[in-house]
């Protein structure tokens, strides 16, 4: 999904980090914490609760859309650094930092894909006769 490469140039005080990665995710997440919650669910949410020092039922309350109870940045940080997913970083990126790279109008993509798919559906009904 992400491509990450710090450069260090010499004589230079300051790095340059590049990243490289594929948009779509403010598409496949509503929020952050959505975001947060399909990574908890995909590595499965007892393995993840011990490695947050959390109750499998408390982690499942943080990260649901319940209003009692939040999901910290300290946890968020954590749930970083032990599962090596970098995708809830990936998600701040793109809604933020990398404006362009969202589409400008998601209808007229939907639209695009749409007028695609059924231009497929012609072709393939044009070769199997």
């Amino acid at each position: 999904m992400a491509n990450v490469s710090l450069v260090r140039h010499e004589g230079e005080k300051k790095d340059q980090l590049t990243l490289d990665f594929v948009p779509g995710l403010l598409e496949r997440y509503r929020s952050l914490r959505e975001c947060v919650g399909a990574g908890v669910y995909q590595r499965g949410l007892g393995r993840v609760a011990i490695d947050l020092d959390l109750a499998p039922g408390n982690l499942s309350v943080q990260i649901s859309d319940d209003t009692s109870r939040k999901f910290s940045v300290d946890s968020l940080e954590l749930y970083i650094e032990k599962t090596g997913d970098n995708t809830p970083i990936m998600y701040l990126v793109e809604k933020f930092l990398a404006p362009d790279a969202r589409p400008k109008n998601a209808q007229e993509v939907q639209d695009i894909r749409n007028q695609l798919a059924k231009a497929m559906r012609q072709l393939e009904s044009l070769g199997g006769q």
